[in-house]
């Protein structure tokens, strides 16, 4: 017993004696070893070597030319996707002085036939270089945006012209606009007319559409009304106008051109349908199952005749008997 005390007390007096020399050792280190420690901040790190920075190993001797950057402008970095173009502002015609049309596009390609898309977007919407709007008209019942782009290519003076009108429908008691055609003039004499199917929306709000085509993948919103037409192809991505009724310069709350019977809808429509016959399937045999259960339950003893030869020998034993 005394053995075993003796033992434990020899290791917790190593113990202590290990401990006392870890903390002696920490108290004699330099006061510069801050900057020989590893230093891990918002994606640097600091060695004895040098500087980890975006996975490339900086000399030591080379730290005081390295550009400073803050957290914010690094995580900026991070988030941003090189060559992604931000959208352009809505452009803007005014009439006297205030604005009367708002129109908006993330992208403009038109294409001739077979050869190359022509991409207009930063012709129609750079704020640096605004195109030609003169020809345009703002009126209460119509309104057209004209955008004159020149010498595109090898068409000449092509521009593109929308033609809205504002109609009051009584059954709704509101008035309503619509695009009522997208027309493409070049050449000087040249002019290629697209019809716009349900493209409209309550003249207090604005029009949206995720794609406003020719193209039958994109629905086909616009469709050929001329022979031109036919050999020509427009899309507008993120299309939104507003040209009535128009407040403090902003396209009022939009009213987007979903429709009901998307290809997601319907699809959970016939899913729901067939769980739907499967469920009722299931309930007319649970039904089926009780009503049988139930005539069980109230259906007679059955009656089994005797067998003849047995009722003849009880009989003739009878007799013999008396």
């Amino acid at each position: 017993m005394a053995s075993r005390w003796k033992h434990c007390c020899i290791l917790i007096l190593s113990l202590l004696l290990l401990r006392l020399q870890s903390s002696a050792c920490l108290d004699e280190q330099p006061a510069d070893s801050a900057a020989v420690s590893p230093v891990y901040d918002k994606g640097i790190a600091q060695s004895d070597g040098g500087v980890w920075i975006e996975d490339r190993l900086v000399p030591a001797d080379d730290r005081l030319q390295l550009p400073i950057q803050s957290p914010d402008v690094s995580r900026r970095k991070l988030l941003q996707t090189p060559g992604a173009a931000l959208p352009f502002p809505p452009l803007k015609v005014l009439s006297n002085g205030e604005p009367c049309f708002l129109f908006q596009a993330r992208k403009l390609s038109v294409r001739y036939e077979k050869e190359k898309q022509l991409d207009l977007t930063e012709r129609a919407f750079s704020p640096h270089i605004p195109v030609d709007t003169s020809q345009s008209i703002c009126r209460q019942d119509k309104a057209t945006l004209v955008m004159r782009f020149g010498d595109v290519e090898n068409l000449r003076g092509l521009s593109i012209r929308l033609q809205l009108s504002n109609t009051f429908y009584e059954s709704s008691g509101q008035w309503w606009f619509s695009v009522d055609n997208v027309s493409l003039l070049y050449n000087t004499s040249e002019e290629a007319v697209f019809n716009a199917s349900d493209v409209y929306a309550p003249s207090s709000s604005s029009y949206h559409c995720l794609h406003v085509s020719s193209l039958k993948r994109y629905s086909a919103l616009l469709l050929p009304s001329t022979d031109h037409a036919h050999r020509w192809s427009i899309t507008f991505t993120n299309f939104q106008i507003q040209a009535f009724n128009i407040t403090s310069g902003k396209f009022s709350p939009a009213t987007d051109c979903a429709t009901f019977l998307t290809p997601a809808i319907l699809m959970g429509l016939i899913t729901s349908l067939i769980l739907l016959l499967v469920l009722a399937y299931a309930l007319h045999m649970v039904i089926h199952l009780k009503h049988i259960e139930h005539d069980d339950e109230h259906k007679d003893d059955v009656y089994f005749p005797q067998n003849t030869e047995q009722c003849c020998v009880e009989n003739f034993a009878e007799k013999n008997i008396l």
